[in-house]
């Protein structure tokens, strides 16, 4: 499968994979990083893109808000504030394709104007005005479920029938940017893992991915580093490597055959690219 992204072009015959780069003092495994004295290092930014395009990421995900659990909210400026000069410093060193991570009208349309390919929004284009500001940039857009904000969402989830639940709201959130103008092609399906839900929920719907990759969007998943691993192999954030490469690999295979296709969205990148080379190489 192709995946047309603005002016660029993204193959899913095999997993893409999505390097996520924060621009956030507060992200649950990486915030703070890129900064030098509260301000963004630009020397430092272009240094790890450079590392991350070198060790095969296909997609640069830009973010200025931290969603980790507990997270408090962002104003607009502050947002715009991180990710505009990083976009726009990426756009001008780098000939790759940048997704920008944002639930916010004004930054998704200015990250357009300023060389972003893809929108990845945990919200599913739920704010005002996010699912007509999509609609006109003919961009593709990642739709992601949450239950309630990250500020809250950890604050005991429950669920009936998660994987019922969640497939659904992304069915409902896909048909409303169809009828918004946005083309189903476009439109790429995230089940939110560790975003208000338990170690259970997050297992059931691993297990249930290739139910979602039935609906013949391409599947975005995000499990690098997440609690979900840390509670399985009882490990701190930094010592996930192992758990989150593997649930990758796992991930592929649920979802090629099962006739899908799919992003990872991880933060070891090469060691990632490695064991999906591995895989391809045996399956």
């Amino acid at each position: 499968m192709q995946l047309k992204c603005g002016t660029k072009t993204l193959d899913l015959s095999s997993p893409a994979i999505m390097a996520v780069l924060n621009v956030t003092p507060d992200s649950f495994s990486d915030g703070g990083q890129l900064f030098s004295n509260q301000l963004v290092d630009k020397d430092r930014v272009l240094a790890t893109v450079e590392a991350m395009i070198n060790d095969g990421a296909d997609i640069i995900d830009v973010g200025g808000e931290s969603t980790r659990p507990g997270a408090e909210p962002v104003s607009v400026q502050q947002e715009l504030d991180r990710v505009m000069p990083v976009l726009e410093l990426l756009s001008a060193n780098f000939d790759s394709i940048f997704s920008v991570d944002t639930s916010t009208p004004e930054v998704m349309q200015q990250a357009a104007e300023s060389g972003a390919h893809l929108i990845n929004d945990v919200r599913a284009l739920q704010r005002p005005e996010a699912l007509e500001t999509v609609s006109r940039l003919d961009l593709p857009v990642c739709l992601m479920h949450m239950q309630n904000q990250p500020k809250t969402m950890q604050q005991q989830p429950g669920y009936k029938d998660v994987v019922a639940e969640v497939t659904e709201f992304l069915r409902q959130r896909k048909l409303l940017c169809i009828d918004a103008g946005i083309k189903s092609e476009q439109i790429l399906l995230d089940p939110g893992f560790g975003f208000g839900k338990t170690l259970e929920h997050n297992l059931s719907l691993f297990a249930a991915l290739p139910e979602l990759a039935a609906y013949k969007h391409p599947i975005v998943v995000g499990v690098s580093r997440k609690s979900m691993i840390g509670q399985i192999i009882n490990t701190e954030v930094n010592d996930r490597l192992i758990g989150s490469v593997t649930m990758a690999v796992l991930a592929a295979q649920k979802i090629y055959r099962a006739g899908g296709s799919m992003i990872l969205r991880v933060h070891d990148v090469k060691e990632t690219r490695q064991a999906i080379q591995v895989w391809q190489a045996t399956k």
